[in-house]
């Protein structure tokens, strides 16, 4: 998400990360295609790979983003609205997200990919802006009662940060998902990205 570049100007806005997952998960794929050490028995792996089966299909989305985060600056937020469509890759053990939002700041085109990995029982998801066709680090975790918490580490302005990024699902029909950044090593946490998604009939 650091460093997302709208469309209509050349303004920079931290969106750079979310909808996450790319070559990484392909990487991923390969790789347990091709071999290597055998996984343990399903029965002996906490199966987490449906943790985002409730939010396949089509949404209408409202993002804000805070266009200059853990700056000195006072904060400003600029506004999107559009659509996200989730859909089920691998047997439902990958998705990936289709994002486009549009707003007076310019549009945001990204794709968000996540991966499920059996052996360490987490998710990866790794975002790609389609601006610039770039993958961001991906941010890893998983769902807690009822709420995914993914952390990663990626850099803003050349100095290295941290990054959470957080999943409430309210009900069938609606969700929310927050961006924060850390400077100081998730001591605290500035929330950069607040996106809203209302499921389509």
């Amino acid at each position: 998400m650091a460093g997302l570049r709208s469309d209509s100007q050349a303004m920079t806005v931290p969106y750079k990360r979310i909808l996450v997952a790319g070559l990484s998960a392909l990487m991923l794929i390969a790789t347990a295609a091709s071999g290597g050490a055998s996984a343990p028995p399903e029965s002996a792996v906490a199966d987490g790979r449906h943790d985002f089966d409730w939010e396949i299909g089509n949404w209408r989305t409202s993002v804000r983003v805070l266009a200059d985060p853990l700056s000195e600056s006072a904060d400003e937020w600029l506004q999107f609205t559009g659509t996200s469509l989730v859909r089920p890759l691998m047997d439902r053990r990958a998705n990936v997200v289709e994002l486009e939002v549009s707003g007076p700041a310019g549009r945001i085109d990204g794709l968000n990919l996540r991966l499920y990995e059996p052996q360490a029982q987490r998710w990866s998801l790794t975002f790609v802006n389609m601006r610039d066709g770039l993958l961001t680090p991906a941010v890893y975790g998983g769902f807690r009662d009822g709420v995914g918490e993914f952390y990663g580490d990626d850099q803003l302005g050349g100095r290295p940060i941290k990054v959470r990024f957080l999943v409430y699902r309210q009900g069938s029909d609606r969700a929310r998902f927050e961006q924060a950044f850390s400077g100081d090593g998730g001591t605290t946490w500035e929330t950069n990205w607040i996106a809203v998604d209302r499921r389509v009939s």
